[in-house]
């Protein structure tokens, strides 16, 4: 399945135009990161990822709305207090529409996801 079919299989209506919006956010941003597909079993579908030298964002589709995962959101600096979760390593940032698209935010958040990838 690629991204764009998944999206259409698995992201509700309303919540497609977050991804488009982040989508096109890492792209402006960290146009070096690749953008794939990962995972996939008979129990839990694939979801889109971002990555370099690894797979370093999350796009997961709930109900109601996106959670997009940082692989190494807990080292991250967050002025804007929008990570969350309880990993030790990873963080997430929940949108549920469009007014809570933090632009700022996430262009530092995919700014130092593709700066830990790096090394």
């Amino acid at each position: 399945m690629t991204v764009d079919e998944f999206i259409e299989a698995k992201v509700a209506p309303e919540h497609r135009p977050i991804v488009a919006a982040f989508r096109a956010l890492v792209a402006r941003v960290a146009p070096e990161l690749s953008e794939g597909m990962r995972g996939g079993t008979e129990a839990y579908y694939g979801v889109p990822v971002f990555r370099l030298k690894r797979d370093i964002i999350v796009i997961s589709p709930t109900k109601t709305g996106i959670t997009i995962s940082f692989a190494k959101g807990a080292q991250f600096d967050d002025p804007f207090g929008l990570l969350g979760g309880a990993g030790k390593a990873s963080k997430v940032v929940r949108i549920r529409s469009m007014d809570e698209f933090d632009e700022a935010a996430l262009t530092s958040f995919v700014g130092q996801a593709a700066d830990f990838d790096r090394g």
